[in-house]
C-alpha cells in the first residue's frame, strides 16, 4: 500500500488473537468471548488472566494468578519517595507516568525481552513482569490519591479482591460498599482491552524496540492521557455540568452542532451503533441510582442529551462510547475527575500486556514510511549570504 491513510486509518498494523469487535454490530470480544458475558459472570482478575494468557482459567489456575497479583501489590519505599517529592497540581496521569517509568530502576534485570520459544527464559520473565506491573499499577493510583491530599498511603491488603483493595486504598483505608466494588470491577473488565487502539498502538511500537516493560506500559499511559483517547470522560463531566439541566439539554446541542463542536462521549471511529461497553455502563449506573434510592442530576442530563443526538446525531452513525457514562459513574462514587484516566489505565494495562507479549513473541520493529511533501535537494547558502 502506498495510499496516504491519515492516522492510518484502515490499514492492519498487526495480526492478533486478543480481541474483536464488529463497529456495526456493536460486538466485542476477549479472546472469542463476548463483553457482555465477561461483564457479567467474569471478575478482573479472570479476565486479564485471560488476556495474558489466553483461556480462562481452571480454579487451581486462577487462585495462583489470583495469589501472585495479590503478593505483588506493594511498591518499593523509594517510589513512594518519588511520588511524595512531586508536586501535588500534577495531574494524575503524569505521576503514573512517572512511577510506572521508574519502575524498571527499581526491578532490574538482565533478561532479553524476545520471546523465542513457548516457556522459555524470555517468556517466564515476560509473563512475571505482567503480574507485578498489573498488581502495582491500581496501587500507584490509590497511593497519589491519599499523598496529594497529605496523607500517607495506605498499605494494600492481600484479603480483598483487585477492585475491592484498590477503592479500599484510594478511599483510606474504608471498606468499600459491596456493590460499589462490583462496579469498579466490572468497568475494570469493561476498560481493559479495545483492539490496536492508540494507546496498544503505542506500546506495541515501544515493545517492538525491545524495550523494558517499564518504558512500553510508560509510553502508552502518556498515550492515553490525551483527551481523543482516554482523557475524554473528564470532557464529558464537564460537558454536563456546563448543560446544567435535563431540559436545556436539546438548546445547548443544537447549539454546539451549529459550531461544529465536539460532543465528548459521542462517536467512535470503530463503532456505527451504540458502544456495547456504554449500555452496560448505563445498566451499572441505573443499579448504583436504584441502592441510593435517588438519580444524579449528572445522569439525568445525560439521558436528556443521548435522546437530543438521538435524533441529530444517530442517523450519522454517531451514538454515545465508552466514555459518555463511565466519568458520571466514578464521579457518584466519589472519584475526582481527574483520576477518571488513571482508572482506565489500571483496566486497560492487561490489554496492553497481552499485545506487549503478543509482539516480543513475534517480533518485527516497526517502521512505517512516509509521503515526502518537502523541498527537492537544494543548495546550502551561508548565513552572510541569505
Amino acid at each position: 500500500m502506498t495510499d496516504y491513510q491519515p492516522g492510518l486509518e484502515g490499514v492492519p498494523a498487526t495480526k492478533s488473537n486478543i480481541s474483536f469487535l464488529d463497529g456495526k454490530q456493536g460486538i466485542l470480544t476477549y479472546r472469542g468471548y463476548r463483553i457482555v458475558d465477561l461483564a457479567e459472570n467474569s471478575t478482573y482478575e479472570e479476565t486479564a488472566y485471560l488476556l495474558l494468557d489466553g483461556e480462562l482459567p481452571t480454579a487451581a489456575q486462577l487462585a495462583m494468578f489470583d495469589s501472585l497479583v495479590r503478593e505483588h501489590r506493594r511498591v518499593k519505599y523509594n517510589i513512594r519517595d518519588i511520588m511524595k517529592s512531586s508536586p501535588v497540581t500534577g495531574h494524575p496521569m503524569e505521576m503514573l507516568q512517572t512511577a510506572v517509568a521508574s519502575l524498571g530502576m527499581f526491578y532490574p534485570n538482565n533478561v532479553p525481552v524476545q520471546i523465542r520459544s513457548p516457556g522459555d527464559e524470555s517468556e517466564q520473565y515476560v509473563h512475571g513482569q505482567s503480574i507485578r506491573i498489573l498488581a502495582r499499577m491500581a496501587t500507584l493510583v490509590a497511593m497519589w490519591q491519599q499523598m496529594r491530599i497529605g496523607n500517607d498511603p495506605v498499605r494494600p491488603r492481600t484479603d480483598l479482591s483487585y477492585a475491592a483493595n484498590f477503592l479500599y486504598m484510594f478511599f483510606n483505608g474504608v471498606e468499600p460498599d459491596p456493590l460499589v466494588a462490583r462496579i469498579i470491577d466490572t468497568c475494570f473488565i469493561l476498560h481493559a482491552e479495545h483492539t490496536i487502539n492508540a494507546s496498544t498502538f503505542a506500546a506495541m511500537v515501544t515493545g517492538s524496540t525491545l524495550a523494558m516493560p517499564s518504558y512500553v506500559i510508560s509510553a502508552a499511559i502518556g498515550t492515553l492521557a490525551g483527551p481523543l483517547h482516554g482523557g475524554a470522560n473528564e470532557r464529558v463531566i464537564t460537558m454536563l455540568q456546563e448543560i446544567g439541566k435535563p431540559e436545556h439539554a436539546r438548546a445547548w446541542l443544537e447549539k454546539k452542532l451549529a459550531a461544529k463542536e465536539t460532543i465528548w462521549g459521542m462517536g467512535h471511529r470503530e463503532y456505527k451503533v451504540k458502544d456495547p461497553r456504554a449500555t452496560l455502563l448505563q445498566k451499572l449506573m441505573r443499579e448504583l441510582a436504584d441502592s441510593q434510592g435517588t438519580i444524579s442530576p449528572l445522569f439525568e442530563t445525560a439521558l436528556a442529551l443521548e435522546e437530543a443526538c438521538e435524533e441529530s446525531l444517530a442517523p450519522k452513525g454517531i451514538y454515545p462510547n465508552v466514555d459518555f457514562y463511565s466519568g458520571i459513574l466514578y464521579r457518584e462514587i466519589g472519584i475526582p475527575p481527574d483520576q477518571f484516566t488513571s482508572l482506565f489505565a489500571i483496566a486497560r494495562t492487561a490489554g496492553w500486556l497481552a499485545h506487549w507479549r503478543e509482539q516480543v513473541s513475534e517480533n518485527r520493529i516497526f517502521r512505517p514510511t512516509q509521503v515526502y511533501t518537502g523541498y527537492e535537494p537544494r543548495n546550502y547558502m551561508p548565513v552572510g549570504e541569505r
